[in-house]
């Protein structure tokens, strides 16, 4: 797949996954022009997390590019987002530019059109059930059910409640069934530990 050139928002703890939303409140001046830049090309961002918290650390290898589809322009010069993920990324290169914003080359990644076995989707349900309910979570599992394998796994990679890391390595799974798999593990882990204080969550 050619390489493209791709501005990017870096943010520990977001993640976005193809074919779902992240509403986003841009406030920072450097991301209201990259937002601004975005809304006048082809609305697109790269949602990427970096290796540290730390101003201009390394970013992680994969991350979604997401275009812009609901938009708040606010009077004082904020914006309220939703960002459409399209499409996973690998990052080449990170490129030398004037823009207040980050900017990489980097290539797409095809998705590939996995399924579940009717097993491996009920073992999930099964777990989703046991977590939530540890958790305290309350969920609509009649809506659940009805959600196609993709939908199914990706919606609770980008919104179960695990670290930077964890949720990193959600995205970077090759496929749904590898994805199912690891998130299985990480409702194991999880829901037998308390120590979820750490999370990183988007204010």
């Amino acid at each position: 797949m050619s390489a493209s050139r791709l501005s990017i928002f870096p943010l520990s703890g977001a993640i976005l996954f193809p074919g779902l939303q992240l509403p986003l409140h841009i406030f920072e001046p450097r991301y209201r022009a990259l937002v601004s830049d975005a809304l006048a090309r082809d609305r697109r961002i790269g949602m990427i997390q970096p290796q540290a918290p730390s101003e201009g650390a390394p970013l992680f290898a994969i991350g979604c590019v997401g275009k812009i589809g609901e938009v708040e322009a606010l009077e004082d010069g904020r914006f309220n987002i939703v960002l459409e993920g399209e499409a996973r990324f690998r990052l080449l290169r990170e490129l030398d530019v004037k823009t207040p914003f980050r900017q990489v080359e980097a290539e797409w990644l095809e998705e590939t059109d996995e399924v579940l076995s009717s097993v491996e989707r009920a073992s999930f349900e099964h777990e989703a059930r046991e977590f939530a309910d540890r958790q305290g979570y309350s969920v609509d599992w009649d809506s659940v059910s009805r959600l196609d394998d993709t939908a199914l796994i990706n919606g609770v990679s980008q919104i179960a409640p695990f670290d930077a890391a964890a949720k990193q390595a959600l995205l970077e799974a090759p496929d749904i069934r590898i994805r199912c798999e690891l998130l299985v593990q990480l409702m194991q882990f999880f829901g037998r530990h308390d120590g979820m204080d750490d999370r990183v969550t988007l204010q």
